[in-house]
């Protein structure tokens, strides 16, 4: 089983911008795919941005065009680039590593977008 820590959030102003970084245990170059999903407080956890291992990526239409996923297969390491962030963004971010018949989950990381 894979562990996976996120990195990178914080408080951030409307407009601004954040990196988050999942580093994986174990190579990530088989597995089938790797998503942040967030969850914000009462609400349920949602898919963010996903990427499968042949690199194609999909997101939810509240980020689409604002939020870009990526991921280095040598670091194994993936990545979320989250541009002209707004205050409904606010949630915890947590990293999936999705195997097929399995997935893992990071601990999460707090992103706030306030003034």
């Amino acid at each position: 089983q894979v562990q996976l820590v996120e990195s990178g959030g914080g408080l951030v102003q409307p407009g601004g911008s954040l990196r988050l970084s999942c580093a994986a245990s174990l190579s990530i170059v088989s597995i089938y795919a790797m998503g942040w999903y967030r969850q914000a407080p009462g609400k349920q956890r949602e898919l963010v941005a996903a990427i499968t291992s042949g690199g194609y990526a999909n997101y939810a239409d509240s980020v689409k065009g604002r939020f870009t996923i990526s991921r280095d297969n040598a670091k194994n390491t993936v990545y979320l680039q989250m541009n002209s962030l707004k205050p409904e963004d606010t949630a915890v971010y947590y990293c999936n590593a999705d195997f097929g018949i399995f997935s893992s989950w990071g601990q999460g990381t707090q992103v706030t977008v306030s003034s």
